[in-house]
């Protein structure tokens, strides 16, 4: 009596798998960019690019010398957003500020206490650096705060405000500190998984061509659909290890939280793969050629994964032509995947048509690679 034979297809199968799996050990660019690259890119996103605007230097004219103004100097100093440098003449940092020393220029005017103990009002004029928008409107914002918050601390009761105004008071759900890192440390764990996916996979087929032994499989009994599998589980199992790299670093050494699943993010993980393997396959199979195999996974899924993801740029303030390009973009929804999974948990509203939209991106890769793979040597 003989022992159970696993099906020939399945055979063949795990026997190419295996295959493939030796190769990815004996290669140390896979395990360069499987591994070491993930906390790199980590590391980068997490510690070297920040989207707080923290420390901004400006400048603080002074012309009015009165004990109301100092005091408000004093809020400005003790601020942690600003680095402040001050003046009784703006003339004087003018030049500063066109130079790009100094960001912002908060102007006290000369009757700015005489206004204030009459009850009328007492603004402040602030001058900013329009050349980087977004750092002019975190000092208008911020000088704008330090401003109501002295004005209520030194005036109290006899505050401006009227008692009948409302006051609004922002409440900030999921990240109240607003730190910059909760949301890049995520999106680059998508970028990351991109790059194992889709540039990983390129070379896959493309090698085998280049080396000559694409022909050699070709003359064997193995299907198309072994061969891509037999490319994809190899991979797939090697883009998961890099997602539990990237998952313990996030927690444990960039202190992001994670307020989801394991299951929820394995099971968003994995839709992610399938569209990332299948365009990395599609593109070695079309191409045969490494070089250009990397240069297109660079170009279709690299870039947009890091510009047109949301994982930096806000996709609502996308032109409307780009805001149609990215529903195709699987990255997209794993951006948003990864930031709602850390940030506030298994919100299953977002995350179940999200895989269903990376499923169907992933199915419509295989598909065309599927047809893109010969069924033997021409």
């Amino acid at each position: 009596m003989t022992g159970y034979r696993l099906p020939a297809p399945l055979r063949r199968s795990l026997t190419l798998a295996r295959k493939e799996t030796f190769q990815i050990v004996r290669d140390p660019s896979s395990i360069l960019i499987a591994f070491i690259l993930p906390l790199i890119l980590l590391l980068l996103f997490g510690f070297g690019i920040s989207l707080d605007a923290n420390s901004i230097r400006i400048g603080v004219v002074v012309q009015d010398a009165r004990a109301d103004a100092r005091s408000l100097v004093q809020a400005f100093e003790a601020s942690d957003y600003f680095e402040i440098v001050t003046a009784f003449d703006q003339t004087a940092l003018e030049p500063d500020l066109v130079s790009g020393q100094l960001r912002g220029l908060v102007v006290i005017p000369p009757d700015f206490s005489e206004r204030l103990r009459a009850r009328d009002p007492a603004p402040i004029e602030v001058l900013t650096d329009g050349s980087q928008p977004n750092t002019a409107q975190f000092v208008a914002n911020y000088a704008q705060g330090v401003y109501g918050v002295w004005q209520t601390r030194h005036l109290g009761d006899a505050a401006l405000t009227p008692p009948a105004a409302i006051t609004p008071q922002p409440r900030f759900w999921f990240n109240a500190e607003l730190t910059s890192r909760y949301n890049l440390v995520p999106g680059s764990t998508a970028v990351v998984m991109t790059i194992i996916g889709t540039l990983l996979t390129a070379l896959v087929i493309a090698r085998e061509w280049e080396r000559g032994t694409m022909e050699a499989v070709l003359a064997t009994p193995v299907s198309r659909v072994e061969l891509l599998l037999s490319k994809i589980v190899p991979y797939f199992l090697l883009g998961m290890s890099s997602l539990v790299l990237c998952a313990v670093a996030a927690v444990f050494i960039f202190d992001v939280p994670f307020r989801g699943s394991v299951l929820a993010l394995v099971a968003v993980a994995a839709a992610f793969l399938v569209p990332a393997l299948g365009q990395g396959l599609l593109i070695s199979a079309a191409t045969k050629n490494q070089f250009v195999a990397a240069q297109l996974a660079l170009f279709t899924g690299f870039l947009p994964a890091t510009l047109l993801s949301g994982f930096i740029f806000e996709i609502s303030a996308m032109p409307l032509p780009i805001r149609t390009v990215t529903t195709v973009i699987p990255a997209r929804y794993f951006v948003t995947s990864l930031q709602t999974l850390f940030l506030a948990g298994d919100v299953w509203s977002v995350l179940l048509p999200a895989i269903a939209k990376m499923l169907a991106v992933g199915v419509f890769f295989l598909a065309l690679t599927w047809l893109a793979t010969p069924k033997r040597i021409a």
